[in-house]
């Protein structure tokens, strides 16, 4: 049997090292294609671009390029192991854009010694790009870096860890809740965890309808109350007025519990303190809160949801964030507000309830799926998918008046 890690690392060293590479767009083969790709030829762009600066989306690749920025102190649960080390993770990014959504993409490794530094290198390379994925940031700093980002740059900026991950949640949280036959409205929800996923994921809930009151958010120190004094200002808008102190307190009756947190955090002993019929997310990877197994083992009337791909229900920010930025680059939007957030829930949760075609079924090893308790959101091959967001969220953002161009005609038909 192939050892898992050397087939990890043969794929990323062979047949060339890493993920991407850069591809020409015109021919470069006579003495004539090089005069118009470089001098005198590019003269000529050079000038129309400098007379109306819109031009660069008619004359270069910028509308379609994202740049994948990160400064590695928070690398896919592995933590604060640098930018060289992420590097093989923000070409995954890249690949993934290419792949799902064909945008082009580059992955940049910020070095610094401020968070100041930082916002500084990335908002004067801006410009260069048509849009900005933050990937890896740990929190607080990453609620700063982008709300900084956001204000400074014309492009959409993007954190993916916080808002990706939010917005496949959503999706499966309110589909899987119509199963169980709850509203979220009413819904008691359990958020254990209350970094920058943990803080997304609730306000994106609440956006949906969710309401805060219901919501107990937890750290390391247990139950987010307003008689603690060392919140900090993230952590705050989710301070609940309540006696409930620790895990057990809060998911007693609990309808959901989201887990952005650490491996086998959730008991089934807690577990058995849900209320009938509830949802868990347990969405830490690679170990979830708890496996799925022991969790059905001590339950039959679950939903569950992990981040892996060997279970049912993946949570998977690859249902999002490609076709999010294509439909915000399609009609150039300036920033990716909650109106396109929310059209990207509704998008990947309505694709959900159609019928799978074939090539999904192969492409996912799966003989059958249907709505309901193991498939609650789309699975990440769907083709389907880049047509059904990438319109919802173009839509929203001409609607809401963030975008410069209309919609396409016959825009992904």
């Amino acid at each position: 049997m192939t050892d898992p890690r050397q087939q990890a690392l043969d794929y990323h060293q062979f047949p060339t090292p890493g993920k991407i590479s850069v591809e020409l767009t015109t021919p470069a083969e006579t003495s004539l294609d090089l005069s118009l790709a470089y001098s005198p030829g590019v003269a000529e762009p050079v000038r129309e671009i400098a007379n109306n600066p819109d031009d660069v989306y008619k004359y270069t690749g910028k509308g379609n390029t994202v740049a994948v920025i990160t400064n590695g102190t928070a690398i896919l649960g592995l933590g604060n192991l640098g930018g060289m080390a992420s590097k093989p993770v923000m070409e995954g990014k890249a690949l993934l854009f290419k792949r799902f959504a064909n945008i082009n993409s580059f992955d940049i490794e910020v070095k610094h010694k401020t968070v100041n530094e930082f916002i500084d290198t990335v908002a004067n390379i801006a410009d260069s790009f048509g849009g900005i994925n933050l990937e890896d940031i740990k929190a607080p700093e990453c609620f700063v870096i982008e709300k900084a980002l956001i204000e400074r740059c014309k492009i959409p900026v993007f954190h993916d860890d916080q808002h990706g991950t939010a917005i496949v949640t959503a999706a499966g949280m309110i589909n899987a809740l119509e199963i169980q036959g709850k509203d979220i409205k009413y819904a008691n929800i359990v958020c254990m965890g209350a970094g920058a996923a943990a803080i997304a994921c609730m306000e994106l809930l609440i956006k949906c309808g969710a309401q805060r009151e219901k919501i107990y958010m937890l750290d390391t120190k247990g139950v987010v109350h307003t008689r603690r004094d060392d919140l900090n200002e993230y952590k705050k808008l989710f301070a609940n007025n309540t006696d409930k102190r620790t895990l057990e307190d809060a998911i007693d009756g609990a309808d959901v519990f989201v887990g952005v947190s650490g491996p086998n955090l959730l008991s089934v002993e807690n577990l058995k303190l849900m209320a009938p019929n509830p949802v868990i997310f347990a969405c830490s990877n690679p170990d979830p809160e708890i496996k799925p197994e022991l969790a059905l083992s001590a339950r039959d009337d679950i939903i569950i949801a992990t981040g892996r791909s060997d279970y049912p229900n993946q949570v998977n920010n690859v249902l999002c964030f490609p076709f999010i930025f294509r439909g915000a680059l399609d009609v150039r939007a300036r920033t990716i507000n909650d109106e396109m957030k929310v059209a990207a829930v509704h998008a990947i949760r309505s694709l959900a309830k159609e019928e799978v075609p074939e090539e999904v079924l192969v492409a996912s090893g799966n003989k059958d799926l249907a709505f309901g308790k193991e498939y609650i959101i789309p699975k990440p091959m769907d083709p389907r998918l880049c047509a059904n967001v990438a319109k919802a969220v173009a839509q929203a953002a001409v609607d809401s008046g963030i975008a410069a161009l209309d919609l396409p005609e016959n825009y992904m038909e």
